[in-house]
């Protein structure tokens, strides 16, 4: 250890690069992550907020924001079977909003029925009243500046030509559309978006204690062949699955945050061979004294390894403010309180792998050299 200090401090100037490679590398892993889970948990935000076990959408609907229109009656079919508590409906569907000004903007519009979660977001008339409040909106905290500039509540506004007002806030419900998500009740959301009181779009179920969630799917799919039936883990599943695999964005942010091992990697590659270059004839005397390949392999990688570790260090308190700016810009990324962590190991796996070619050098080089003139 005292040995790969010493080799390290010797040139300050390339352990002070080696460590801010390495620290660009984590920042750039660290934030990549945050995207890719924020993404993930932003593409199914809307089926998590729900209390249903079980979804009934339309043959082909690859996520809730691509729906396909079902029959209305399929919700009394469903409600039709003991085990069941209770049906809700919910719809989605990109419309026009004219804001006071007169300016227009596209959002999403989403409209459900007040049973669907308790975490839902559904216009009110009061905290603590169930009633719903007639032709009004809710807007994610986020797109406040967009949707409603002047902050004032009720604020009148037109959708899709209907008018409405936007009555409150909610939060947790960015959108990663580029169209916001405006909440609304499900009656003023089938207006809003002309639906025909024979339609829908999806019938969330909500199963009786002890009832066995597999069974009814079964029993479900027999009685409504033209649907797709999911639980709500699957069909949030299959939401993360859709966007992040035939959509391309996920797989965009993956492949920045691998580019930021490799940078890592080429960084301290770089760095560990020529320190180990530097002292060659060091390593050869060391040889010629008698020293194991495996107590060389030890200075050289403990080199890397402390280069990684401050480097790391470094990369994750740059990574606080740096996330936070981040959030301003996009609100909903975010990750795991755990994912810090996890990318420690990477930065070391970085830290190995570029001690490689730095070894092969060490352990190659013939003890007599140190005698050569």
């Amino acid at each position: 250890m005292r040995l790969a200090w010493h080799n390290i401090s010797h040139e300050r100037t390339r352990f002070f690069v080696t460590i801010i490679g390495i620290a660009c590398a984590t920042l750039l892993m660290i934030v990549q992550a945050n995207l890719l889970f924020g993404f993930l948990g932003a593409s199914s935000r809307i089926i998590d907020a729900t209390d249903s076990d079980l979804w009934i959408a339309g043959r082909g609907a690859p996520c809730f924001e691509f729906p396909v229109t079902l029959e209305r009656r399929f919700a009394e079919i469903a409600h039709s079977i003991g085990e069941v508590e209770s049906t809700s409906r919910i719809l989605t569907r990109i419309v026009s909003f004219r804001k006071p000004d007169g300016s227009q903007q596209l959002v999403t519009l989403i409209g459900a029925d007040r049973d669907v979660g308790s975490e839902f977001p559904i216009p009110t008339v009061s905290k603590d009243s169930g009633a719903i409040e007639p032709e009004a909106l809710l807007i994610d905290e986020s797109s406040s500046h967009l949707l409603n500039p002047s902050s004032q509540m009720p604020s009148p506004v037109e959708v899709n030509e209907f008018r409405a007002h936007v009555a409150g806030l909610t939060s947790g419900f960015s959108s990663f559309l580029g169209t916001p998500y405006v909440f609304t009740s499900y009656s003023d959301g089938a207006r809003y978006a002309a639906i025909r009181p024979t339609e829908t779009m999806f019938i969330l179920v909500r199963l009786r204690a002890g009832a066995q969630l597999q069974e009814i799917k079964q029993i479900l799919k027999a009685r409504l062949p033209n649907t797709d039936i999911w639980t709500k883990a699957e069909f949030a599943r299959q939401a993360k699955i859709y966007w992040t695999s035939q959509t391309g964005a996920g797989g965009a942010i993956l492949v920045a945050a691998l580019l930021g091992f490799f940078i890592g990697l080429a960084v301290v590659s770089q760095a560990v061979y020529a320190t180990t270059m530097e002292h060659i004839e060091e390593f050869a005397t060391l040889k010629a004294l008698g020293a194991s390949r495996l107590f060389i392999l030890r200075v050289i990688v403990v080199q890397a390894m402390a280069c990684g570790v401050v480097g790391y260090v470094v990369g994750v308190a740059v990574s606080g403010p740096a996330l936070d700016y981040v959030r301003s810009v996009i609100p909903w990324l975010g990750a795991p309180s755990w994912l810090p962590a996890a990318i420690l190991p990477l930065t070391l796996a970085i830290c190995i792998l570029a001690s490689i070619l730095s070894v092969r050098a060490a352990l190659s080089v013939e003890p007599a050299k140190v005698f050569r003139a």
